[in-house]
């Protein structure tokens, strides 16, 4: 390992309503645990960036997870049961616990203006972390502006603030900023990984393939070679 250290950019785009995302952010918090303890010393910057896996759903959807995702994908709602089944499985393997019985389907622009404000007050990884929690674990609807002030307020936000960041949609340019990188890169499906604007990490993959990574960027940074700007495919869709 090079004495020399450096700052490692990782920008990722990711939904609030996408169970993949909240399994991946763990699985990428656990690469950064292991790095860590072989000594990786390096700085890594994480930002999360939007993206909407639904953009047509209502902000108040009447029905189930079930429901939703039968019709969002053309699927039985057996077949639908049974998947949500299998991602809850996994998802406690990395210490989350789904309640798809309670979970309450929204539209989730508001959220993502609420991720940009939440950055400009040094706030949006613990914002990130609580939407993802609240969504996922607790049943809470992160579609709603009253709603979201609350959650916000949990991470110290102001509530003032935060009020009238929703209300005036201040930080909506910034969301659809976000949504034409992604249209950029070619992204597809989250969550997905850009790693100091040269590598692209598609999917919740396995906490090694992220060490590699974030290594090959420290080497890389190290002693820089040629790069080419648009993010080189490290890994395929989970």
């Amino acid at each position: 390992m090079s004495e020399t250290r450096t700052t490692i950019k990782v920008d990722i785009w990711s939904d609030i309503a996408c169970p993949w995302c909240f399994i991946g952010k763990r699985r990428f918090e656990d690469a950064l645990m292991r790095l860590r303890s072989s000594g990786f010393d390096h700085t890594v910057e994480v930002e999360y960036h939007s993206f909407e896996l639904a953009p047509d759903t209502p902000v108040d959807f009447e029905g189930s997870e079930v429901d939703f995702l039968a019709k969002h994908k053309g699927m039985p709602a057996d077949q639908v049961q049974r998947m949500l089944t299998q991602v809850t499985e996994i998802a406690e393997s990395v210490g989350l616990h789904y309640d798809f019985d309670t979970l309450q389907h929204t539209k989730t622009l508001k959220a993502h203006e609420l991720l940009h404000f939440a950055k400009t007050q040094g706030r949006q990884l613990a914002m990130k972390e609580r939407l993802l929690e609240a969504y996922f674990e607790q049943g809470k609807h992160v579609g709603r502006v009253d709603e979201l002030v609350d959650l916000a307020a949990e991470v110290g936000l102001d509530r003032g603030e935060t009020r009238h960041a929703l209300e005036s949609g201040e930080f909506a340019p910034d969301v659809e900023a976000d949504f034409a990188q992604a249209a950029a890169y070619g992204i597809q499906g989250v969550p997905f990984f850009v790693v100091n604007s040269r590598y692209g990490i598609s999917g919740a993959q396995d906490p090694a393939v992220f060490v590699d990574v974030l290594q090959q960027a420290a080497a890389d940074a190290v002693a820089p070679a040629a790069q080419d700007p648009s993010p080189e495919a490290a890994t395929g869709a989970r």
